[in-house]
């Protein structure tokens, strides 16, 4: 057996792909400029572990869940005028994941939200942070079952603590019954002070008892702990997606009102 054939060998035994498939190039680029032995080998670990990293991220990526990926160069903060910019930058640094802090999107329908969290989200599984990002009437749907088949803690501890960082996207956009109401309390103190959650709603905190069951007791036992280590984030501004209908003519200024909205919709 020849010596590539060998090399190629012990690479395959070691799992390492990126080394198998570089280091006969990087040898003739070391032997040109006379690069030390050990400056080889530094460059060929180098490699490798670059695209381990790399695959790694995808994978957080998938296993994150999100919808799509979104960042924040994306994200049109002139649009949006309400969003703080300054805040969002440095968020962005993810020191509150060390923290186990918590960040509370709100603002009206179509004002980015859902962008940012993603776009956090995103940022963190490029930084090696496990994420899950779920919408809030799923995971209603998820806990419940999990209930029915007497596997709440297991679901729990898999599911909701794991992550370091949990999205909880669109919460008021679905009412939750009691029961619901409880499991979804569960995971908010669950993850008190153990792991940072990302939540997104259109709804004032005074109305979301109206979310949780009208349990004013338990939705504010909830917002004590999800508000305690936070950042508040209020977003203003009309939704971005009517914003681009408008520039489209398909709707016209007067059709903002949700009046003409919903006859349009009627219409069509």
């Amino acid at each position: 057996m020849i010596q590539n054939e060998r090399i190629h060998q012990f690479c395959d035994l070691l799992s390492l792909e990126q080394m198998k498939m570089t280091y006969a190039n990087l040898a003739e680029e070391a032997a040109k400029s006379q690069q030390s032995y050990s400056d080889y080998f530094e460059g060929l670990l180098k490699i490798e572990i670059e695209s381990r990293q790399a695959r790694n991220r995808q994978t957080l990526v998938k296993l994150a869940g999100f919808p799509a990926i979104k960042t924040l160069d994306d994200y049109d903060f002139k649009f949006a005028v309400g969003a703080p910019k300054k805040v969002i930058n440095e968020l962005s640094s993810l020191n509150f994941i060390e923290r186990n802090e918590n960040i509370i999107l709100l603002g009206p329908s179509g004002v980015g939200k859902t962008h940012l969290a993603i776009s956090l989200g995103y940022l963190a599984t490029q930084r090696m942070v496990k994420t899950r990002f779920v919408a809030a009437s799923d995971l209603m749907l998820q806990l419940s079952a999990a209930h029915r088949q007497g596997k709440l803690t297991d679901f729990i501890r898999r599911t909701i603590m794991a992550p370091r960082l949990l999205i909880i996207d669109e919460i008021g956009y679905l009412p939750f019954g009691r029961e619901e109401a409880n499991h979804f309390f569960q995971v908010i103190a669950k993850r008190y002070e153990k792991g940072s959650i990302i939540v997104t709603s259109n709804l004032a905190f005074s109305q979301w008892h109206n979310a949780f069951a009208q349990d004013s007791t338990l939705t504010a036992a909830m917002l004590d702990r999800l508000l305690h280590h936070s950042h508040l984030v209020q977003i203003q501004g009309e939704s971005y997606r009517l914003k681009e209908k408008r520039k489209a003519g398909i709707i016209s200024v007067l059709d903002t009102n949700p009046t003409n909205l919903q006859n349009k919709v009627g219409q069509n």
